[in-house]
């Protein structure tokens, strides 16, 4: 089966969730299909495309400048018999690709764009462009794959002309064998993390909907003897970026033991500082599924996050981590509760420890990439079948 795998994040360029599914999804199913990827970028490698958006569009909208790589791809995709697409920013090459050479088209959603008003403030006017790239290619896709059941009710929420059962559950998968528990401590102590204190850690973007906000404002009541450690960058917009640097200095002048690390980091580092975490937090406001979770779970970290999306789904209550409800009305009460949870995880070491093992033994039984490639290879065979 000749599939065209289509995406804007793949390494070396990673920066969220969506990147690293591609990432890892590619490599399982290149052992069951003959596997074309196609992403943005510089250029190629046995296996791989990438494009670059069109020269005369320097300095144009983001939109637009993804819709000039879509048609790229498109160009590129003769002789597939399948293409799948991850994120608005390759659905519409998907779609073209469905057009022009009458393959299927499945799409993974591992957002949608109606749930994210605050990108307006990123993409100003493409926002309505990447609203409506989405909703066309989603639509007519032949078959649409939600990594999680929080996740596809809100696709047959925002898109009800959508067919219910076009749209399939397949979570996100983690590699346990490379996200593992890692004691040596050389990363920490390279960053000017005390590794003989307790530390919170956020991994993520700095942007609206990661919570970041919320966090840094719930740190304020974390037990003064932890440390937080912030690995966190690429904000979304300039403002964003602003916000997060005030509460930064904010909560710098207030406690000490702060530790903002904006660079990215090599995954090795991520997993050292994952691994001797006592708690990692997930504040989002919308959060599909929310790899990072499995990230900390497989590294053995019991996970404080927000019960939105999918996370639920990820992190077993009382069991793993702990959950706090969110409500956008009521920002004061989620963050007490964010704070309290936290402080909960940090007061019973104990009981962190048995939960982060919880935590590994459930990365390692239901979320295997290998699992994820078998239920998404299976999909296009269904989708081929049809035709």
């Amino acid at each position: 089966m000749k599939v065209g795998l289509l995406t804007r994040e793949y390494p070396p360029d990673v920066y969220g969730g969506a990147g690293v599914h591609v990432e890892f999804l590619a490599q399982e199913l290149r052992a069951l299909t003959e596997l074309e990827v196609h992403c943005w970028g510089e250029g190629e490698a046995e296996g791989v495309l990438r494009h670059r958006p069109a020269d005369g569009l320097a300095g144009a909208n983001e939109a637009l400048r993804a819709f000039s790589v879509d048609l790229a791809m498109a160009a590129e995709l003769q002789g597939r018999e399948l293409v799948h697409s991850h994120t608005w920013y390759a659905a519409l090459a998907g779609h073209f690709a469905k057009l022009l050479h009458g393959v299927p088209h499945v799409m993974t959603a591992h957002s949608l764009e109606p749930l994210r008003p605050w990108k307006a403030e990123q993409l100003g006017g493409g926002y309505a462009l990447s609203g409506w790239a989405e909703r066309t290619a989603i639509e007519a896709a032949d078959a649409v794959v939600a990594v999680s059941r929080g996740m596809r009710d809100d696709i047959l929420a925002c898109y009800p002309a959508i067919d219910p059962g076009r749209v399939r559950v397949i979570h996100n998968g983690i590699d346990t064998r490379l996200y593992r528990p890692d004691h040596d401590t050389s990363a920490l102590q390279r960053l000017g993390v005390d590794p003989s204190r307790p530390y919170v850690l956020f991994v993520g973007r700095i942007s609206r909907q990661k919570g970041v906000p919320h966090l840094l404002r719930a740190a304020r009541a974390f037990d003064p003897e932890a440390q937080l450690v912030l690995c966190a960058g690429a904000p979304d917009t300039p403002a964003t970026g602003a916000e997060f640097r005030e509460l930064v200095d904010e909560l710098d002048r207030a406690r000490d033991g702060v530790h903002w690390i904006p660079e990215t980091l090599p995954r090795p580092q991520i997993i050292q500082l994952l691994t001797h975490a006592s708690v990692f937090v997930c504040p989002s406001v919308y959060e599909p599924l929310g790899i990072v979770n499995l990230e900390a779970m497989a590294c053995g970290t019991p996970v404080v996050a927000s019960a939105v999306g999918g996370i639920p789904e990820v992190v077993d209550d009382g069991r793993t981590g702990l959950l706090v409800p969110y409500g956008a009305r009521h920002p004061e009460s989620f963050e007490s509760a964010l704070a309290q949870a936290v402080n909960r995880v940090l007061d019973d070491p104990p009981e962190a420890a048995r939960m982060g093992a919880a935590g590994r033994q459930r990365a390692v039984r239901e979320f295997g990439w290998e699992r994820v490639a078998r239920r998404t290879y299976e999909l296009y065979e269904e989708v081929l079948g049809r035709k």
